[in-house]
């Protein structure tokens, strides 16, 4: 799931535009060469690529520019060569003996990757992320061989699985769409190729197909394990539940599994509202154990409200222990909320966390504005960020461990820059789901910390 908190164009490309591939520029081409080479001419390929036309404009090593299909020829697939003796297959099959730790690594990206709605715009700035990461495990000495293919929501992905380079990826990344999940599923099984699901789809080949690895989480699995975890870390704590009165509100799912596991464990806790009076606000609070408050909302002017109140009770009993435990979406009220965060030791669990403070932000967003003249998208998660995660995350472990890499907890050594990835299986014969999350801590003395699970 992802909270899109902004949104502006990023290319001024013509809506109709599908670009064939994302071409990364190497040192001594030239806009003429590489129209010839992809058998384009040179007014489509500045069609294709806007800023080309702004006086003084100069090709750049290591720049990335888009590559259209030619208007000479509609899109097609290649069909599989044929030969008298063996099958495209056969030789895919023989090929992917020899093991990944001995070779290059072959990456197929299928995503919707076109500038003409959003989810398109979104899995171009996704795909830049992968782009990035294979330029950073080319500088560890691995070697990748990456295409991409644009795979829009209308799109019949069989063609797209005809291209006979489909059959020769080790891993391919998609689809974005529920409908295109089975094809490449079954394909992935008959060429033995890993499959990395990155957003929310429904895919049920996930618990009967081996090749397939999804990164989201269903909710009912995701709140099971926050529940968990804070029974764990809030052992000795009073839980304070508060009802804001949100209507609108789908934290019921969060909360009323939570009372039970603390009701399972023997644990005390309480439950006020934010129309209390100050002294049946207060009694929902201990004075002799910590404090933590869950809110039963998400949304920002309940939690105003709830912080004017908890300041206040706090101010009158200074000896109250109160710590804050939140939701993801609290991660977009940081710049408005930050001293109570601070303040109240709030803890806010999530799948994923960007410390836009960290060197490892501040570079990775740099390179990304130094080799596609834009800035990311004001959104979280950030989406060239998660593409970056995901691709370095597999990449690197099959690099290290070949086919036998299973994505689980501690294999790869990475630290994330925002979303880590941690997979366990989810049948005996079915593929891998991302069991993994976070907890962001902001602490008194003006840290924040992230404790990761």
């Amino acid at each position: 799931m992802f909270i899109l908190i902004a949104f502006a164009a990023q290319e001024a490309v013509s809506q109709t535009t599908k670009w064939r591939e994302i071409h990364k520029v190497k040192r001594k081409e030239t806009i003429f060469g590489i129209a010839k080479d992809f058998n384009l001419t040179v007014e489509e390929l500045l069609d294709a690529n806007p800023e080309m036309k702004q006086p003084g404009y100069e090709l750049k090593k290591g720049e990335y520019i888009f590559i259209p299909f030619s208007t000479r020829r509609q899109p097609s697939t290649i069909p599989a060569e044929k030969t008298n003796k063996e099958t495209t297959a056969t030789k895919t099959t023989q090929t992917r003996r020899i093991d990944l730790r001995d070779r290059e690594i072959r990456v197929g990206v299928m995503l919707p990757l076109h500038n003409i709605n959003g989810d398109g715009k979104r899995m171009v700035e996704y795909y830049r992320g992968v782009l990035m990461a294979c330029d950073s495990l080319r500088k560890e000495g691995i070697s990748i061989d990456i295409h991409a293919w644009n795979v829009p929501e209308d799109e019949d992905i069989n063609r797209t699985l005809n291209d006979r380079n489909a059959a020769k990826c080790d891993l391919i990344i998609g689809p974005l769409y529920s409908i295109q999940v089975k094809a490449l599923a079954d394909f992935a099984a008959k060429h033995d190729i890993k499959v990395l699901i990155p957003f929310s789809i429904n895919a049920p080949e996930l618990y009967t197909n081996s090749n397939i690895f999804q990164v989201y989480q269903n909710s009912k699995d995701y709140n099971e394990s926050v529940i968990r975890n804070f029974t764990e870390r809030f052992a000795g704590y009073n839980t304070v539940i508060i009802d804001c009165n949100d209507s609108t509100s789908r934290k019921g799912e969060f909360t009323a599994p939570l009372r039970k596991r603390l009701e399972s464990l023997g644990r005390t806790y309480n439950i006020t509202n934010l129309k209390s009076s100050e002294g049946m606000f207060a009694k929902a609070f201990s004075t002799s154990k910590p404090n933590v408050v869950v809110l039963n909302t998400g949304r920002s002017p309940e939690l105003n409200v709830a912080f004017a109140k908890i300041n206040n009770l706090t101010a009158n009993h200074p000896k109250l222990n109160v710590t804050m435990f939140g939701y993801t979406e609290w991660m977009m009220y940081t710049k408005y909320q930050l001293d109570n965060f601070y303040k109240y030791n709030t803890h806010i669990p999530g799948t994923f966390y960007m410390n836009p403070l960290s060197s490892q932000t501040e570079r990775i967003q740099l390179k990304y504005r130094w080799n596609f003249h834009a800035d990311m998208m004001q959104a979280l998660p950030r989406f060239a960020i998660t593409g970056f995660d995901h691709a370095y995350y597999f990449i690197k472990g099959m690099k290290m461990y070949g086919n036998s890499f299973t994505g689980a907890h501690g294999t790869v050594g990475y630290t994330p820059i925002q979303t880590p990835l941690h997979f366990e299986r989810a049948t005996g014969n079915g593929g891998f789901r991302n069991t993994s999350m976070l907890f962001v801590r902001y602490t008194p003395e003006h840290r924040i910390e992230t404790i990761y699970y």
